[in-house]
């Protein structure tokens, strides 16, 4: 990294190579590097430098420009003009000048800071105006989420691995003799996620974010994603989340789920579920802030059988953002010793490291 560039733009580009990453592109960790190196020698201040910059360095295929320009124009908060051949493009929003001090303090000015769009990666989502929020939905809809693989009961051919038997001896009578020992091995397929989103009355400011987070994974591996709404009662809704656009696909959900707003009686559905439905060997993802109104313990007996059929069992809670955050209400306390992870579930940098944790789960 050059020494001109300071800690915050390298937050700053790191945070967009990783936006880049998620959207499609091949930003990886070693074209992050040459963008760093290319910005040491231009002036981070000029969007339209650091718009080519990062072009020139972070593409990978002429697929990959299309994709950087949406994600370049939300991230930095700006429009890019059209591209011409004797003149450079530019943004409509310039870069934010860091620091409270003084004009001309080397020490508290900086080139560049986080944009609008990354302070708002880590702001309440509860707490957010409608125009705020909007912008987040539209980063959430470019979310890429990965997906941890497991080992498939198929095989397919490999130069190493298991003896095939039954393809040596065809060769072998084939060829008159065993000229070859043939090899297979097991594929691999992504782990199924199965996301249960509370939509009570407690979790109504986060309800339709954590959907559209669902969409997000659904439209990433919509054969390997289960998504259940719970409240009074438990209502899939994954065919309705496979509409490609995000807004379609919220209409949708909200005429499939008739208990908006109402309680959490999250035992007895979990108990429904475990009944018509399995989760043998998938991601169990619960989204609540565990303000259970039935039997805490018929929630703890659910969580114990989950947790033996599930690979892991991740439960994402609003609250668990704030330091001074407690899990003391009895829905959290019955299903805390089944959990494998609690995590924050507030904001959009929440959700990419949910994100991430279904990658290499």
């Amino acid at each position: 990294m050059a020494e001109r560039a300071d800690g915050a733009v390298a937050a700053t580009m790191t945070g967009f190579a990783r936006t880049l990453r998620a959207a499609g592109v091949a930003a990886d960790h070693e074209r992050t590097q040459n963008l760093m190196r290319a910005l040491g020698h231009l002036d981070v201040t000029d969007p339209g430098e650091v718009y080519w910059a990062g072009r020139f360095t972070l593409c990978a295929t002429p697929d990959d420009l299309p994709r950087y320009d949406r994600c370049f124009a939300a991230y930095f908060g700006g429009q890019k003009a059209a591209v011409t051949r004797t003149s450079t493009t530019s943004v409509t929003r310039h870069l934010a000048a860091q620091g409270d001090g003084a004009a001309g303090d080397d020490e508290s000015a900086a080139p560049a800071t986080a944009s609008r769009t990354e302070v708002l990666r880590h702001r309440d989502v509860a707490r957010l105006t409608d125009a705020e929020r909007a912008e987040v939905h539209r980063m959430l809809a470019m979310l890429k989420s990965g997906r941890a693989r497991r080992r498939s009961r198929r095989f397919e051919s490999a130069h190493r691995g298991v003896l095939d038997q039954r393809r040596t001896i065809r060769d072998a009578l084939r060829k008159g003799e065993v000229a070859r020992l043939r090899h297979r091995r097991h594929t691999t397929r992504p782990r199924t996620v199965v996301l249960f989103v509370d939509v009570s009355g407690s979790m109504a400011p986060y309800a339709e974010t954590l959907l559209r987070f669902a969409h997000a994974l659904v439209r990433s591996e919509p054969r390997a994603t289960r998504v259940y709404s719970v409240g009074t009662r438990l209502t899939p809704i994954t065919a309705e989340l496979r509409h490609r656009d995000p807004g379609t696909a919220l209409n949708e959900v909200s005429k499939a789920i008739p208990d908006w707003s109402g309680g959490t009686r999250l035992g007895e559905e979990l108990r429904e579920y475990l009944a018509r439905y399995s989760a043998r060997g998938a991601l169990a993802v619960i989204a609540s802030d565990g303000w259970e109104r039935g039997d805490p313990e018929l929630l703890g007996t659910q969580m114990a059988r989950l947790s033996r059929q599930a690979h892991r069992v991740i439960w994402v809670n609003p609250h668990k953002g704030y330091e001074d955050y407690q899990p003391l209400t009895g829905g959290m306390r019955a299903a805390l010793p089944y959990l494998d992870e609690l995590v924050a579930g507030h904001s959009l940098a929440a959700y990419e490291q949910l994100s991430e944790r279904l990658a290499h789960a």
